[in-house]
Protein backbone atom coordinates (compact mmCIF):
# COMPACT_ATOMS: atom_id res chain seq x y z
CA UNK A 1 0.00 0.00 0.00
CA UNK A 2 1.43 3.38 -1.01
CA UNK A 3 2.04 6.20 1.44
CA UNK A 4 -0.98 8.49 1.60
CA UNK A 5 -0.17 12.20 1.75
CA UNK A 6 -2.48 15.00 2.82
CA UNK A 7 -4.63 16.57 0.11
CA UNK A 8 -2.83 19.88 0.41
CA UNK A 9 0.39 18.34 -0.95
CA UNK A 10 -1.32 17.95 -4.31
CA UNK A 11 -2.54 21.57 -4.16
CA UNK A 12 0.82 23.19 -3.43
CA UNK A 13 2.69 24.11 -6.63
CA UNK A 14 6.40 23.42 -6.91
CA UNK A 15 8.47 26.57 -6.49
CA UNK A 16 10.14 27.40 -9.86
CA UNK A 17 13.75 27.09 -8.75
CA UNK A 18 16.42 28.48 -11.08
CA UNK A 19 18.91 25.97 -12.46
CA UNK A 20 22.66 26.07 -12.83
CA UNK A 21 23.76 25.89 -9.20
CA UNK A 22 25.38 22.49 -9.59
CA UNK A 23 27.30 23.42 -12.73
CA UNK A 24 31.03 23.94 -12.28
CA UNK A 25 31.86 25.86 -15.45
CA UNK A 26 31.79 29.68 -15.25
CA UNK A 27 28.29 31.02 -15.76
CA UNK A 28 26.68 34.42 -15.80
CA UNK A 29 23.94 33.96 -13.20
CA UNK A 30 21.18 36.46 -13.88
CA UNK A 31 18.24 34.22 -13.01
CA UNK A 32 17.58 34.68 -9.28
CA UNK A 33 17.74 38.41 -8.50
CA UNK A 34 20.85 37.88 -6.40
CA UNK A 35 23.35 40.65 -5.77
CA UNK A 36 26.50 40.38 -7.89
CA UNK A 37 28.41 41.87 -4.95
CA UNK A 38 29.61 39.59 -2.12
CA UNK A 39 29.06 40.45 1.55
CA UNK A 40 31.17 43.34 2.82
CA UNK A 41 34.45 42.51 4.51
CA UNK A 42 33.08 43.70 7.86
CA UNK A 43 30.10 41.36 7.44
CA UNK A 44 32.39 38.43 6.63
CA UNK A 45 34.42 39.23 9.75
CA UNK A 46 31.24 39.22 11.85
CA UNK A 47 30.37 35.80 10.43
CA UNK A 48 33.87 34.57 11.23
CA UNK A 49 33.55 35.71 14.84
CA UNK A 50 30.23 33.90 15.18
CA UNK A 51 31.66 30.58 13.97
CA UNK A 52 32.99 29.80 17.44
CA UNK A 53 29.47 29.83 18.89
CA UNK A 54 27.97 27.21 16.60
CA UNK A 55 27.91 24.61 19.35
CA UNK A 56 25.10 26.69 20.87
CA UNK A 57 21.61 27.39 19.57
CA UNK A 58 21.05 30.83 18.06
CA UNK A 59 19.20 33.44 20.07
CA UNK A 60 15.57 32.27 19.65
CA UNK A 61 14.23 35.81 20.16
CA UNK A 62 16.64 37.41 17.69
CA UNK A 63 16.94 40.16 20.29
CA UNK A 64 20.05 41.97 19.05
CA UNK A 65 18.91 41.92 15.43
CA UNK A 66 15.43 43.15 16.33
CA UNK A 67 16.91 45.94 18.47
CA UNK A 68 19.29 46.96 15.70
CA UNK A 69 16.41 47.02 13.23
CA UNK A 70 14.37 49.03 15.72
CA UNK A 71 17.17 51.59 16.00
CA UNK A 72 17.51 51.73 12.21
CA UNK A 73 13.82 52.05 11.29
CA UNK A 74 12.23 53.57 14.40
CA UNK A 75 9.79 50.69 14.84
CA UNK A 76 9.46 49.17 18.34
CA UNK A 77 11.24 45.81 18.57
CA UNK A 78 7.98 44.26 19.79
CA UNK A 79 6.55 44.97 16.32
CA UNK A 80 9.42 43.36 14.39
CA UNK A 81 9.46 39.76 13.21
CA UNK A 82 12.53 37.95 11.89
CA UNK A 83 12.48 35.07 9.42
CA UNK A 84 14.58 32.53 7.56
CA UNK A 85 14.32 34.84 4.57
CA UNK A 86 11.18 36.82 3.80
CA UNK A 87 9.57 33.65 2.40
CA UNK A 88 9.53 32.19 5.90
CA UNK A 89 7.53 35.17 7.13
CA UNK A 90 5.13 34.96 4.18
CA UNK A 91 4.45 31.29 4.80
CA UNK A 92 3.99 32.00 8.51
CA UNK A 93 1.46 34.72 7.65
CA UNK A 94 -0.48 32.17 5.62
CA UNK A 95 -0.35 29.70 8.48
CA UNK A 96 -1.45 32.29 11.04
CA UNK A 97 -4.20 33.99 9.04
CA UNK A 98 -5.61 31.58 6.48
CA UNK A 99 -7.89 28.53 6.74
CA UNK A 100 -10.69 26.94 4.70
CA UNK A 101 -13.35 29.57 4.02
CA UNK A 102 -10.90 32.47 4.18
CA UNK A 103 -9.69 34.39 1.13
CA UNK A 104 -6.31 35.65 -0.03
CA UNK A 105 -6.01 38.46 -2.62
CA UNK A 106 -2.91 39.17 -4.69
CA UNK A 107 -1.88 40.36 -8.14
CA UNK A 108 -0.62 38.01 -10.82
CA UNK A 109 2.03 37.56 -12.10
CA UNK A 110 3.76 38.27 -8.83
CA UNK A 111 6.07 36.48 -6.39
CA UNK A 112 5.97 32.71 -6.98
CA UNK A 113 5.55 31.87 -3.28
CA UNK A 114 2.16 33.59 -3.04
CA UNK A 115 0.16 30.66 -4.49
CA UNK A 116 1.59 28.40 -1.78
CA UNK A 117 -0.23 30.29 0.98
CA UNK A 118 -3.77 29.49 -0.11
CA UNK A 119 -2.88 26.00 -1.33
CA UNK A 120 -1.33 25.02 2.00
CA UNK A 121 -4.14 26.47 4.12
CA UNK A 122 -7.17 25.54 2.03
CA UNK A 123 -8.13 29.19 1.67
CA UNK A 124 -9.46 30.61 -1.60
CA UNK A 125 -6.92 32.48 -3.72
CA UNK A 126 -8.25 35.51 -5.60
CA UNK A 127 -5.80 36.71 -8.24
CA UNK A 128 -6.03 40.07 -10.00
CA UNK A 129 -4.35 40.76 -13.35
CA UNK A 130 -1.70 43.45 -13.59
CA UNK A 131 -2.54 46.62 -15.50
CA UNK A 132 -1.30 47.44 -19.00
CA UNK A 133 1.97 48.76 -17.55
CA UNK A 134 2.72 45.50 -15.67
CA UNK A 135 1.85 47.12 -12.33
CA UNK A 136 -0.60 46.21 -9.57
CA UNK A 137 -4.17 47.26 -10.36
CA UNK A 138 -5.05 48.43 -6.86
CA UNK A 139 -8.65 49.53 -7.61
CA UNK A 140 -9.34 46.07 -9.07
CA UNK A 141 -7.79 44.44 -6.01
CA UNK A 142 -9.97 46.55 -3.72
CA UNK A 143 -13.07 45.32 -5.52
CA UNK A 144 -12.09 41.72 -4.69
CA UNK A 145 -11.80 42.25 -0.93
CA UNK A 146 -14.75 40.80 0.98
CA UNK A 147 -15.65 39.96 4.57
CA UNK A 148 -13.87 36.64 4.00
CA UNK A 149 -10.57 38.26 3.00
CA UNK A 150 -7.92 37.65 5.64
CA UNK A 151 -4.75 38.50 3.73
CA UNK A 152 -3.83 40.87 0.89
CA UNK A 153 -0.40 40.79 -0.74
CA UNK A 154 1.10 43.76 -2.58
CA UNK A 155 4.57 43.32 -4.05
CA UNK A 156 6.17 46.74 -4.58
CA UNK A 157 8.41 46.69 -6.62
CA UNK A 158 6.73 43.69 -8.15
CA UNK A 159 8.55 40.44 -8.80
CA UNK A 160 8.76 39.37 -11.63
CA UNK A 161 7.75 42.49 -13.58
CA UNK A 162 10.11 44.95 -11.77
CA UNK A 163 7.51 47.72 -11.70
CA UNK A 164 6.52 49.87 -8.73
CA UNK A 165 3.63 52.09 -7.72
CA UNK A 166 3.99 55.50 -6.05
CA UNK A 167 3.58 55.49 -2.29
CA UNK A 168 0.55 57.78 -2.59
CA UNK A 169 -1.25 55.01 -4.49
CA UNK A 170 -0.33 52.47 -1.81
CA UNK A 171 -1.48 54.83 0.96
CA UNK A 172 -4.80 55.42 -0.78
CA UNK A 173 -5.28 51.68 -1.18
CA UNK A 174 -4.55 50.99 2.50
CA UNK A 175 -7.05 53.65 3.54
CA UNK A 176 -9.78 51.65 1.77
CA UNK A 177 -8.82 48.16 2.97
CA UNK A 178 -11.00 47.08 5.91
CA UNK A 179 -9.12 46.49 9.16
CA UNK A 180 -10.07 42.81 9.33
CA UNK A 181 -7.75 42.10 6.37
CA UNK A 182 -4.01 42.00 6.94
CA UNK A 183 -1.97 43.66 4.17
CA UNK A 184 1.57 42.49 3.48
CA UNK A 185 3.47 45.11 1.52
CA UNK A 186 6.31 43.01 0.14
CA UNK A 187 9.26 45.38 -0.25
CA UNK A 188 12.09 42.94 -0.94
CA UNK A 189 13.48 45.30 -3.60
CA UNK A 190 12.53 48.65 -2.06
CA UNK A 191 16.11 49.94 -1.85
CA UNK A 192 16.29 49.96 -5.66
CA UNK A 193 13.01 51.89 -6.03
CA UNK A 194 13.78 55.50 -6.94
CA UNK A 195 10.16 56.68 -7.04
CA UNK A 196 10.67 57.87 -3.45
CA UNK A 197 12.73 57.29 -0.33
CA UNK A 198 12.61 53.57 0.57
CA UNK A 199 11.91 54.54 4.18
CA UNK A 200 8.86 56.63 3.28
CA UNK A 201 6.53 53.65 3.67
CA UNK A 202 7.43 53.38 7.37
CA UNK A 203 4.97 56.18 8.16
CA UNK A 204 2.12 53.93 7.03
CA UNK A 205 2.66 51.66 10.03
CA UNK A 206 1.45 54.38 12.43
CA UNK A 207 -1.95 54.46 10.71
CA UNK A 208 -2.53 50.80 9.83
CA UNK A 209 -2.26 48.16 12.59
CA UNK A 210 -3.15 45.55 9.94
CA UNK A 211 -0.02 46.33 7.85
CA UNK A 212 3.22 44.37 7.48
CA UNK A 213 6.22 45.80 5.63
CA UNK A 214 8.19 42.77 4.46
CA UNK A 215 11.91 43.20 3.73
CA UNK A 216 15.03 41.10 3.32
CA UNK A 217 18.81 41.07 3.61
CA UNK A 218 19.06 38.78 0.58
CA UNK A 219 19.04 41.44 -2.12
CA UNK A 220 20.83 44.73 -1.59
CA UNK A 221 22.90 43.36 1.32
CA UNK A 222 24.00 40.31 -0.67
CA UNK A 223 23.09 37.72 1.97
CA UNK A 224 20.98 35.30 -0.08
CA UNK A 225 23.05 32.36 1.16
CA UNK A 226 22.25 33.03 4.82
CA UNK A 227 18.48 33.57 4.47
CA UNK A 228 17.38 36.36 6.79
CA UNK A 229 14.32 38.55 6.31
CA UNK A 230 12.27 40.78 8.58
CA UNK A 231 8.81 42.26 8.95
CA UNK A 232 8.00 45.68 10.34
CA UNK A 233 4.47 45.43 11.69
CA UNK A 234 1.70 47.83 12.55
CA UNK A 235 0.81 45.98 15.75
CA UNK A 236 2.44 43.69 18.32
CA UNK A 237 -0.13 40.96 17.67
CA UNK A 238 1.20 40.28 14.18
CA UNK A 239 4.78 39.19 15.07
CA UNK A 240 3.43 37.25 18.04
CA UNK A 241 1.15 35.25 15.74
CA UNK A 242 3.91 34.71 13.18
CA UNK A 243 6.28 33.34 15.80
CA UNK A 244 3.66 31.03 17.27
CA UNK A 245 3.24 29.00 14.07
CA UNK A 246 6.95 28.49 13.36
CA UNK A 247 9.63 26.18 14.63
CA UNK A 248 12.05 27.63 17.21
CA UNK A 249 15.48 28.86 16.11
CA UNK A 250 14.28 29.76 12.61
CA UNK A 251 17.08 32.29 12.04
CA UNK A 252 20.58 30.86 12.40
CA UNK A 253 23.40 32.46 14.38
CA UNK A 254 25.52 33.39 11.37
CA UNK A 255 22.56 35.07 9.67
CA UNK A 256 21.82 37.11 12.77
CA UNK A 257 25.44 38.23 13.13
CA UNK A 258 25.73 39.13 9.45
CA UNK A 259 22.47 41.08 9.38
CA UNK A 260 23.36 43.11 12.48
CA UNK A 261 26.70 44.10 10.94
CA UNK A 262 25.17 44.80 7.52
CA UNK A 263 22.86 47.40 9.05
CA UNK A 264 25.90 49.43 10.12
CA UNK A 265 26.93 50.05 6.51
CA UNK A 266 24.18 52.09 4.88
CA UNK A 267 26.80 53.92 2.82
CA UNK A 268 27.60 50.63 1.08
CA UNK A 269 23.90 50.11 0.38
CA UNK A 270 23.71 53.48 -1.36
CA UNK A 271 26.83 52.70 -3.38
CA UNK A 272 25.47 49.33 -4.52
CA UNK A 273 22.12 50.83 -5.46
CA UNK A 274 23.89 53.53 -7.47
CA UNK A 275 25.88 50.91 -9.40
CA UNK A 276 22.77 48.84 -10.02
CA UNK A 277 20.75 51.79 -11.27
CA UNK A 278 23.56 52.71 -13.66
CA UNK A 279 23.42 49.18 -15.09
CA UNK A 280 19.62 49.33 -15.13
CA UNK A 281 19.73 52.37 -17.40
CA UNK A 282 22.47 50.96 -19.62
CA UNK A 283 20.89 47.52 -20.03
CA UNK A 284 17.48 49.04 -20.70
CA UNK A 285 18.86 51.21 -23.49
CA UNK A 286 20.68 48.28 -25.11
CA UNK A 287 17.62 46.02 -24.89
CA UNK A 288 15.53 48.73 -26.53
CA UNK A 289 18.13 48.91 -29.30
CA UNK A 290 17.43 45.22 -29.93
CA UNK A 291 13.79 46.09 -30.49
CA UNK A 292 12.57 44.67 -27.17
CA UNK A 293 10.10 46.26 -24.77
CA UNK A 294 11.32 46.55 -21.18
CA UNK A 295 9.00 47.33 -18.27
CA UNK A 296 9.83 50.41 -16.18
CA UNK A 297 12.12 48.76 -13.67
CA UNK A 298 12.45 49.96 -10.09
CA UNK A 299 14.27 46.81 -8.99
CA UNK A 300 17.60 45.03 -9.48
CA UNK A 301 16.17 43.12 -12.44
CA UNK A 302 14.19 43.79 -15.59
CA UNK A 303 11.15 42.28 -17.28
CA UNK A 304 11.63 41.92 -21.02
CA UNK A 305 8.75 41.23 -23.41
CA UNK A 306 10.01 39.02 -26.22
CA UNK A 307 7.01 39.40 -28.48
CA UNK A 308 5.20 36.57 -30.21
CA UNK A 309 7.92 36.34 -32.87
CA UNK A 310 10.35 34.80 -30.36
CA UNK A 311 10.03 31.44 -28.64
CA UNK A 312 10.74 31.91 -24.94
CA UNK A 313 12.16 28.43 -24.40
CA UNK A 314 14.42 28.70 -27.41
CA UNK A 315 15.73 32.06 -26.20
CA UNK A 316 16.47 30.84 -22.67
CA UNK A 317 18.04 27.68 -24.04
CA UNK A 318 20.19 29.67 -26.45
CA UNK A 319 21.38 31.91 -23.64
CA UNK A 320 22.14 28.92 -21.42
CA UNK A 321 24.19 27.34 -24.21
CA UNK A 322 26.21 30.56 -24.25
CA UNK A 323 26.76 30.42 -20.48
CA UNK A 324 24.07 32.91 -19.41
CA UNK A 325 21.24 31.97 -17.04
CA UNK A 326 18.02 34.00 -17.00
CA UNK A 327 14.41 33.16 -16.10
CA UNK A 328 11.67 32.53 -18.61
CA UNK A 329 8.48 34.43 -17.89
CA UNK A 330 6.19 31.41 -18.32
CA UNK A 331 7.64 29.79 -15.18
CA UNK A 332 6.84 33.00 -13.30
CA UNK A 333 3.21 33.31 -14.36
CA UNK A 334 3.45 35.22 -17.64
CA UNK A 335 0.99 34.33 -20.38
CA UNK A 336 3.18 35.90 -23.08
CA UNK A 337 6.87 35.28 -23.93
CA UNK A 338 9.11 37.18 -21.53
CA UNK A 339 12.40 37.11 -19.65
CA UNK A 340 13.27 38.18 -16.13
CA UNK A 341 16.91 39.22 -16.05
CA UNK A 342 18.89 40.28 -12.97
CA UNK A 343 21.35 43.14 -13.39
CA UNK A 344 24.85 41.79 -12.85
CA UNK A 345 28.30 43.31 -13.06
CA UNK A 346 28.94 45.42 -16.19
CA UNK A 347 30.92 42.63 -17.85
CA UNK A 348 28.17 40.11 -17.06
CA UNK A 349 25.51 42.36 -18.52
CA UNK A 350 27.56 42.83 -21.67
CA UNK A 351 27.96 39.07 -22.02
CA UNK A 352 24.19 38.64 -21.64
CA UNK A 353 23.38 41.30 -24.23
CA UNK A 354 25.88 39.95 -26.74
CA UNK A 355 24.50 36.44 -26.27
CA UNK A 356 20.91 37.67 -26.56
CA UNK A 357 21.70 39.48 -29.80
CA UNK A 358 23.10 36.24 -31.22
CA UNK A 359 20.08 34.23 -30.10
CA UNK A 360 17.56 36.71 -31.50
CA UNK A 361 19.38 37.23 -34.81
CA UNK A 362 17.84 34.27 -36.68
CA UNK A 363 14.33 35.50 -35.88
CA UNK A 364 15.06 39.11 -36.75
CA UNK A 365 16.74 38.44 -40.08
CA UNK A 366 13.83 36.59 -41.71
Amino acid sequence: MAIEFSQRIARIPAYPVAGGYAQEEPLVRLASNESPYPPLEAVREAIQRALGTLNRYPDPSNSLLRQTLSDRYGVPRSRIAIGNGSCDILLAAGEALLEPGAELVYAWPSFSVYPHLAAASGARAVTVALDSHERHDLPAMLREITVATRLVLVCNPNNPTSTALPLADIAGFLAEVPRHACVVLDEAYCEFNLLEDPDASLALLDHHPNLILLRTFSKVHGLCGLRVGFALCGSEELPQALDRVRQPFFCNALAQAAAVEALAHQDAVIERVTRTVAERISVGERLAALGLHVADSQANFCWVALGEQHDEQEVTRGLRERGVLVRGGSALGSSTPALRVTYGLPEENTRFLDALAEVLQPATTH
